[in-house]
């Protein structure tokens, strides 16, 4: 049961975070959803209403997650609203999509020509953003003598990317799942050991989920690539992520902390 669990979602308007927000909502927790995308915090809130939700049961802020005030800022608003926080979620990450209006932007130079500032970049905000958002969290679970941390890892912080996957035998060319993602996305799961180990005797859990392959109107040739290597034979559908978030932040997962959860269609077991 999550109700009244206070679950704190960054990258919340993305394709996951929004999912899973809504899914928390349904199951009568209050939901912070926060992202960098200021611009959308009026109309996210108010889809959210057009949806039947009442506004006494979210809220939504704009954070930056590689500014400390910025995260001491929504936590602050997470607190006057709510009066606790149960559950941070670090679901915001920078990541190279290969759906249809991603592929456009996506750096075609192989690894010996990758432009060294956009790992930086990712490192930034996947790797530091991460950190410094449960440090900022971390003090406020301690004041409280509670508190439940979910991490978003990825298939790629488990094994490398198949980059078979992104060649389509086309006059496009081959494109690479670029490194950034997988240099600052393979620490979470130890990340995750050592909160978890760090806090265990304070009343704080910390876990992981690595997805893979989430379908986001991606176009038939990557789905038949997809489809000839993964063990099931299909992309992941967002809302079957749904029920590992809601059973992490449950206490039906009170004896789990350090773990990672793999969802991928069996990916990583050939």
């Amino acid at each position: 049961m999550v109700e009244d669990k206070v679950v704190f979602i960054t990258g919340a308007f993305g394709l996951i975070g929004f999912s899973i927000s809504k899914n928390f909502l349904n199951n009568r927790a209050k939901v912070v959803l926060a992202d960098i995308q200021k611009d959308r915090v009026k109309a996210i809130a108010m889809e959210l209403e057009k949806e039947g939700f009442n506004s006494t049961d979210f809220l939504v802020v704009d954070i930056d997650i590689t500014d400390e005030q910025s995260i001491k800022n929504s936590l602050e608003k997470t607190i006057d609203k709510f009066g606790k926080v149960d559950v941070l979620i670090n679901n915001a990450a920078i990541d190279a999509k290969f759906d249809k209006t991603g592929k456009s932007s996506i750096n075609e130079s192989s690894f010996e020509n990758y432009p060294i500032h956009l790992l930086k970049k990712s490192i930034e905000v996947n790797t530091i953003g991460t950190v410094l958002t449960t440090q900022v969290f971390c003090r406020q679970m301690l004041r409280q003598g509670f508190g439940n941390i979910i991490n978003v890892a990825s298939t790629y912080a488990l094994v490398s990317p198949n980059q078979n996957l992104y060649d389509f035998g086309d006059e496009s060319g081959i494109l690479f799942k670029p490194v950034d993602y997988i240099v600052s996305k393979s620490f979470i799961p130890n990340f995750t050991r050592y909160v978890a180990t760090f806090y265990a005797k304070k009343n704080i859990r910390c876990n992981a989920v690595a997805p893979h392959g989430v379908f986001n109107n991606h176009d038939e040739k990557f789905l038949i690539n997809f489809a000839k290597l993964s063990p099931i034979g299909r992309m992941c559908e967002v809302n079957e992520l749904n029920g590992v978030f809601k059973f992490l932040a449950s206490d039906e997962s009170k004896y789990m902390t350090g773990s990672t959860v793999i969802i991928d269609g069996g990916w990583t077991a050939w």
